[in-house]
């Protein structure tokens, strides 16, 4: 008879404890689902703001090349211009103008440096785009775990 008690007693307990177990397992199911649907908004804010990024630096990437191709044109006139100037024999007009020539070239070269630091800037945003992307995509697959594993534990019980 004690055998059948203490053995009984022995399967309530395993019993209570899994019934505890398995609440104690949606629990944490659920807060796991909580913060996996934390990161993915998190995941979409950053995508939103890699590719706010990405724009801003291609559109200051353009405005840059075409700044280049306006200094060119600039130093292309102002060698006509020293041509013509001396050819007419003014020398005065015509160190303006290499002057004018020196400083598009300046230019040109501070754009260019922009330019560079511009396309470092977009490779770096679009590895950062790629990597959100590819975290979100996780997020979303644990979410989908999650969810299984509530469902799982509730049946279970």
């Amino acid at each position: 008879m004690r055998r059948y008690l203490l053995g009984a007693t022995f399967l309530l307990t395993a019993s209570l404890f899994a019934v505890g177990q398995d609440q104690s397992d949606i629990n944490h199911d659920r807060k796991d689902l909580h913060q996996d649907k934390r990161d993915l908004n998190q995941d979409r804010k950053d995508i939103r703001n890699d590719q706010r990024d990405l724009n801003q630096d291609r559109a200051d990437r353009n405005r840059d090349a075409r700044d280049i191709r306006n200094d060119q044109k600039d130093i292309n006139h102002d060698r006509a211009d020293i041509r013509r100037d001396l050819a007419k024999g003014d020398t005065a007009d015509a160190a303006r103008d290499r002057k004018d020539i020196r400083q598009d070239q300046r230019d040109i070269n501070h754009d260019r440096k922009g330019l560079r630091s511009d396309q470092k800037d977009i490779n770096h945003d679009r590895k950062d785009l790629h990597a959100d992307r590819r975290d979100a995509k996780h997020d979303v697959r644990d979410i989908r775990h999650d969810r299984r594993d509530i469902r799982h534990d509730k049946r279970g019980k």
